[in-house]
């Protein structure tokens, strides 16, 4: 069950006695923010919007959403970083899952006995990974927590952000990751390029994700050998307040059209293949708001990430883009 910490969300509004407030979080615990935001109205008597838009994370906190609304305070709940607020009025707020990881560790154990491995779960599961640690390594396996960089806390990591993975990945026979998303661990396969288990307690299940990991790269670099074939391109900035890359959008403009190619601008806050069909004249895309949209979603062009892009300019001048997703942070 999720657990959101409304002792800080109560604290913080104390404090701030705000005339409204927002609440948003992962689609997933959604029930539980809209709980919160009623608790929230009886205790003090003021709205609690909840913003129910998806958010993906630290760069998709709908801010502006917020702000149209005339809440003082936006309370993200369950992007769990190192650091507590942005800009001041956004305040994030931990929403950890109870589950227990006993009985699963148990299995993994039986499967990675006298191995080295990397331990690495996501925002939800943070709080039990010095408690499995200390099972794996009863059960006569070495554990490494690789130290958190930028917003990650030690051992965490995101979408397209794997800091801790990439460190420990030289030392390390396998990366186990702690929870049920497969989204996570398929990042962590590919930039580590080390095979990957989940250690999913809902359904009390070990999978390895590396056969899942390769068959999305296999995609990628398929795409990217597509788009070397196109003569227009179109870039597209996102619109959400951590994807407004425009240093990388106006990057890739140059190189291209040093390239021979033709290149437009475009600006989306969310980039789906039917907002994209309704644009003229694009052979394909690169689109620098968040890299997993091209690796994970299906397109009728091609649409390349940040590193796909940068894969891409290597295929057209004819140099290796081997081991292109190899890297600790994909933007």
């Amino acid at each position: 069950m999720i657990v959101i910490d409304e002792k800080k969300i109560f604290e913080e509004i104390q404090k701030r006695k705000p005339v409204s407030v927002a609440l948003n979080g992962p689609d997933g615990i959604l029930p539980k923010v809209q709980e919160t935001a009623t608790k929230i109205m009886k205790r003090f008597g003021v709205p609690a919007y909840v913003l129910a838009d998806t958010t993906w994370g630290t760069c998709d906190l709908n801010s502006n959403g917020a702000k149209v609304l005339g809440a003082e305070v936006l309370f993200n709940i369950g992007h769990s970083i190192n650091i507590e607020t942005f800009d001041g009025n956004v305040v994030l707020i931990d929403a950890f899952d109870d589950i227990t990881f006993d009985k699963v560790s148990r299995k993994c154990i039986e499967i990675l006995k006298g191995k080295t491995v990397s331990l690495i779960t996501d925002s939800q599961h943070l709080n039990q990974i010095d408690i499995v640690k200390e099972i794996l390594t009863q059960g006569k396996i070495k554990v490494l927590i690789g130290k958190g960089k930028g917003q990650l806390n030690d051992g965490q990591v995101f979408g397209c952000e794997f800091y801790p993975a990439t460190e420990t990945a030289p030392v390390v026979d396998a990366n186990v990751f702690l929870g049920q998303s497969n989204f996570h661990a398929a990042g962590i396969a590919l930039a580590t390029n080390k095979p990957t288990y989940v250690l999913d307690p809902y359904f009390n299940e070990v999978r390895e994700v590396s056969e899942f990991a390769q068959k999305l790269q296999k995609k990628a670099t398929l795409a990217i050998y597509k788009a070397a074939e196109a003569k227009t391109f179109g870039i597209i900035v996102g619109l959400k307040e951590g994807q407004l890359s425009k240093t990388f959008a106006l990057k890739f403009k140059r190189e291209l059209e040093k390239e021979g190619k033709e290149v437009q601008l475009f600006a989306l806050t969310d980039i789906t293949n039917e907002r994209l069909m309704n644009l003229k004249g694009i052979d394909a895309f690169i689109q620098v708001a968040c890299p997993r949209i091209s690796i994970d979603n299906q397109f009728d062009k091609p649409v390349l990430s940040t590193p796909q892009a940068n894969a891409l300019l290597k295929v057209l001048r004819n140099e290796s883009i081997e081991g292109y997703l190899q890297i600790p942070h994909w933007l």
